[in-house]
């Protein structure tokens, strides 16, 4: 019997893509079917901005000449990821229980794509709820420049990424529900409190500040805030960077991981 050739690069990319696209439509139409599930996701961080921020107003929290929504309106949009990636893990909790990832593995679907699809899913998800959510502010009385905009949803897209993969590994690990939903709420509520979200952390006493560096989500926390001051040349912007690169590629990796062991 003669060798197997290998499979050409430029082959393995382009079933690759196809893969991904077609889990990424699957679970596209998924959502579009439930209309609820956007809104509520977004109902929280738009409480936050209408009974929230207009306690606010008025106030300078960043900045010499920044207002309190450009220091409030960053946080609630990485609120909206950190919360709204936190807790995808739930979608294939009821899959595995219905047998739904065990079909999916016996097809010839690239293990990699079933990943990346429901990731993309839920980064599209939630770009598009961070748009409405800025769509509010601005009409309660948001200025920034666009680009500072523009930077906000990249960092919202890139912490989706990596928490939602983080909480598909999870999701992998446990068997049910009430296993996953207290650890993703040990994990978030912290990072909520500790990351400035509504508040910068440097108004808060010094050790509380200290102690907010070792959340990961202070820095985009800090690099957004900046971004719609307009300073894109900011230590924080770099900070920010640097943190949210090296935060989604740990976490696709642990995630990829965890889908490649339960496959074995």
């Amino acid at each position: 019997m003669p060798p197997s050739r290998p499979v050409p690069l430029s082959s393995a990319l382009s079933g690759f893509l196809s893969d991904t696209a077609l889990i990424f439509g699957r679970y596209a139409r998924q959502t579009l079917r439930s209309r609820l599930q956007m809104l509520f996701g977004l109902l929280m961080p738009l409480l936050y901005l209408l009974f929230f921020g207009p306690l606010l107003t008025g106030l300078r929290l960043g900045p010499s000449g920044t207002s309190s929504w450009q220091s409030l309106v960053p946080g609630l949009l990485l609120q909206l990821g950190l919360f709204g990636a936190a807790f995808c893990g739930f979608g294939i909790l009821i899959e595995k229980q219905y047998g739904v990832v065990e079909r999916m593995r016996v097809t010839p679907v690239s293990r990699p794509a079933l990943l990346l699809g429901r990731v993309l899913r839920d980064t599209a998800v939630l770009v598009l709820q961070s748009g409405l959510l800025v769509a509010a502010a601005v009409a309660m009385g948001l200025r920034a420049p666009l680009p500072g905009i523009l930077i906000g949803f990249v960092f919202v897209a890139v912490l989706t990424v990596a928490l939602a993969s983080l909480s598909y590994a999870l999701a992998l690990k446990v068997s049910t529900p009430q296993e996953f939903a207290p650890v993703v709420n040990a994990v978030t509520l912290p990072s909520m409190l500790l990351s400035g979200l509504l508040l910068p952390m440097a108004l808060g006493p010094v050790w509380l500040d200290a102690l907010s560096h070792v959340m990961p989500l202070r820095y985009l926390v800090d690099a957004v805030r900046a971004a719609f001051a307009g300073d894109y040349t900011a230590p924080a912007m770099l900070h920010g960077v640097l943190a949210a690169l090296a935060l989604a590629a740990v976490s696709v990796v642990l995630c990829g991981r965890a889908f490649r062991k339960t496959a074995a």
